[in-house]
């Protein structure tokens, strides 16, 4: 279901039970492109049985709630629009023996827009992200901090105020990877993976990507010798999750164990529902231990400055909203 997990620390117990923030949700909810439009974000159904886009926009479990943002964009490339305006340019300077200006061309330019963009095609882009109401965190699975602010951005728009930043550890997490690799091994409850990607300090752009790679190896040991750092680095939590951990303290690659993902298909439930429901309720629960883990061994358990509400306490809380 996910397969980037980036962080931002609630600094506040989230307010909403999932009732009152599907309703606020609605007000925002996606709608395509128009004729002259480039883009557009709104929420959508995190389950998708079909084209259907009028289902529940926010599913919860375990003090987990579930959204998604969809963005749509016109595929308008920016050199369509310069080719068609330096052929109307050219045609106007040689039918009319003058140079057209500035603020001519810019404005040939949007009415070319204005007869391109509604023949353009359109992409759409899903952004999961769930709302840790427990443990006070908001996961989006974006493999960019761009995809990830464009859905805590339109959150903040429609909630009015959403305190929540990425996690600021005290120390360089580059500096604690490239120590466990030195080592050999992680932190207790972690175990190296067979990928990393090692980067020179001093020169930004020198920078050795492995796969498939003895991390503990000697070829390992001479970069490091070198100077290089670790900024991202594969790691095994307690072999029920595998990850890419990343200098910013995003994780990539997600991958849940077999033995998880086979006690979960045991179940064998038929409605579609119930199986997207129970695979967010495993992958929550296991993505809510390692967070919590990692917390620990970056030091950021202080951060953000909470109290968790209990699940109870927080269903009482929308209710009396």
């Amino acid at each position: 279901m996910f397969k980037n997990a980036r962080l931002y620390r609630l600094h506040e117990p989230f307010p909403l039970a999932a009732a009152a923030l599907e309703e606020r949700l609605a007000a925002r909810r996606f709608r395509p492109c128009g004729p002259l439009e480039t883009a557009t974000l709104g929420w959508t159904p995190p389950f998708r049985d079909g084209p259907d886009e009028h289902g529940r926009l926010v599913h919860a479990s375990s003090g987990c709630l579930l959204i998604c943002a969809r963005r749509q964009e016109r595929l308008l490339p920016g050199s369509v629009v310069t080719e068609a305006l330096e052929e109307r340019v050219s045609e106007i300077e040689g039918n009319e023996v003058r140079t057209v200006g500035r603020s001519e061309r810019r404005r040939l330019r949007e009415g070319i827009l204005a007869e391109l963009l509604p023949r353009a095609f359109t992409r759409s882009r899903r952004i999961l992200a769930y709302l840790d109401t427990v443990a006070g965190w908001l996961v989006v699975d974006a493999a960019s901090d761009k995809v990830a602010e464009d859905l805590v951005s339109l959150l903040r728009e429609t909630l009015d105020s959403l305190p929540a930043t990425p996690p600021r550890p005290p120390g360089v997490p580059a500096t604690r990877m490239t120590d466990w690799l030195k080592g050999g091994r992680g932190p207790q409850g972690f175990e190296l993976g067979d990928a990393c990607e090692l980067r020179d300090p001093r020169d930004t752009q020198s920078v050795i990507r492995c796969r498939g790679q003895d991390l503990a190896g000697e070829e390992i040991a001479t970069h490091l010798r070198a100077g290089k750092q670790a900024v991202q680095l594969a790691l095994d939590w307690h072999e029920r999750l595998a990850f890419v951990l990343g200098e910013d303290l995003a994780l990539k690659r997600l991958r849940l164990a077999d033995e998880l993902l086979e006690g979960a298909e045991e179940q064998d439930e038929e409605d579609p529902l119930v199986r997207f429901e129970a695979g967010f309720t495993l992958l929550a629960g296991e993505l809510r231990g390692l967070i919590e883990e990692l917390a620990q061994v970056f030091e950021l358990t202080d951060q953000g400055a909470q109290t968790a509400p209990r699940a109870e306490d927080q269903a009482a809380a929308g209710q009396t909203r």
